[in-house]
């Protein structure tokens, strides 16, 4: 049986115990907020499930970054989930933290500067306290088990410039530094290889928290595909996160929207969460089912507009080919869940899935059906589950009309200078130009 502390900005308000089950208690003095989730509010009986809870899954890695969490920590630690949570948990998205009980609250600066490493960003711009991020070599006097001394330094290293990082003449060598740095830093689910730095605008000289992710050989250019798509979706009138693409095309670079203009920690749950669900039932639901939980969580103030927007980012990854639209790739955020402002977050992760699988289906059912819908279903979902007027779901079309039309010559004129995109472009464009007729074919 392992133990974990669970923390919100700082203060301990339960502590989580497992497997077989796995229980959390809120501390008897917990005050009614905040929760660690929406789902699980403040109470003296205990939350007790076969399987780890979602809110505490949620950031769990998966795919090609679980094998490398698990390659750097295997031969001296185990790798079940608590083990996991307790290496990567003063690193979440999110505002929940995990620490052993034995831990001292985390430190919130340093400023002990590290060696240089061997590829990346200048030594100058790398601080930390004391423990080498570079976790794939194991010191020699490490004793089996001892997860204390993999857990990464709470103080994150000394922002590096954004603009290097995107003008950086080798990313691909870049980004295997900066896993081996800071994949135990990175608290972050999904399958592709990304990780969680802090970067700083040259321009305004302020420092933000970034998630930088690169690409496979199974995806290849997947960092443009993402770009573009994420172009359209801003281009439609949808929220977006800040995000870069790297001038050789090797990095897509997103800046956090869980972490609040003044530093603050944001709660963040994505739809597996407020569903009550794994990770591994991501793929298992429906987007009424998606619409309900929107109407379920987000503030009524709010609720028209975040059906709306959902509703927009669905036909979006209908007309792109976005396979990829499963439940943790909704969420809602909120500064406080008591406070009356829980919103849908901004859009992200929309990729062109059938770039790479040509025959690819919709993440999720919609009617009964998981195929791409025509526009007559279309507007039966908006108009039955997302509360709109046959007016606003004609605006919303010829929105993601316009904008993927217009991202669509940018794709083939970026494929034009790069002959290493060209197979992908071609691949993209042809699967929005069958999006697009589909969207205005009749049942």
């Amino acid at each position: 049986m392992s133990r974990l502390n669970v923390r919100i900005q700082g203060k301990k308000v339960g502590a989580l115990e497992g497997p077989d089950p796995y229980v959390f208690a809120y501390d008897p003095d917990a005050p009614s907020s905040p929760a660690v989730s929406l789902t699980m509010p403040v109470r003296l009986q205990s939350w007790t499930e076969s399987a780890l809870h979602p809110i505490f899954q949620m950031n769990l890695p998966e795919g090609a970054m679980l094998i490398a969490v698990r390659q750097a920590i295997a031969k001296i630690a185990r790798t079940d989930d608590l083990s996991l949570l307790k290496i990567l948990g003063g690193y979440q998205i999110g505002r929940n933290r995990f620490t052993s009980p034995e831990s001292e609250p985390l430190p919130e600066t340093s400023s002990e500067t590290l060696p240089a490493p061997s590829a990346g960003i200048p030594a100058a711009n790398v601080k930390a306290s004391g423990t080498d991020p570079n976790r794939a070599a194991i010191p020699s006097s490490v004793k089996a088990n001892d997860i204390e001394n993999l857990i990464p330094s709470a103080s994150s290293p000394a922002p590096s410039e954004l603009e290097s990082i995107l003008k950086y003449p080798d990313t691909e060598e870049l980004f295997r530094d900066l896993m081996a740095r800071f994949l135990l830093r990175s608290g972050i689910s999904g399958v592709q290889p990304k990780v969680l730095i802090d970067l700083r605008d040259r321009a305004t000289f302020r420092s933000s928290s970034y998630v930088v992710k690169s690409w496979g050989d199974d995806y290849p250019q997947l960092a443009a595909n993402e770009y573009f798509c994420m172009i359209a979706a801003g281009r439609s009138g949808l929220p977006t996160p800040e995000f870069h693409l790297s001038e050789d095309g090797r990095l897509f670079v997103m800046k956090r929207f869980d972490i609040g203009d003044d530093g603050k920690d944001l709660g963040f749950e994505d739809l597996c969460v407020l569903q009550g669900v794994g990770a591994d039932r991501k793929y298992d639901s429906t987007y009424e089912r998606v619409a309900r939980s929107i109407g379920q969580f987000v503030s009524p103030q709010r609720r028209a507009g975040a059906q709306e927007t959902f509703f927009k980012s669905l036909v979006l990854s209908t007309v792109l080919r976005n396979g990829d639209a499963h439940l943790k790739n909704y969420g809602v955020i909120y500064e406080d869940e008591t406070g009356g402002d829980i919103r849908l977050s901004p859009i992200y992760d929309i990729v062109t899935t059938a770039a790479y699988i040509p025959r690819d289906i919709p993440a999720l059912s919609l009617g009964g059906s998981k195929k791409w819908w025509s526009g007559d279903a279309m507007r039966k979902f908006g108009a039955a589950h997302c509360g709109l007027s046959q007016g606003a779901i004609r605006e919303i079309f010829d929105a993601v009309t316009g904008a993927v039309g217009q991202t669509r010559t940018d794709v083939r004129q970026y494929a034009e200078d790069r002959p290493g995109f060209r197979d992908v472009a071609e691949k993209m464009v042809a699967a929005w130009e069958m999006g697009l007729a589909t969207l205005f074919r009749k049942e």
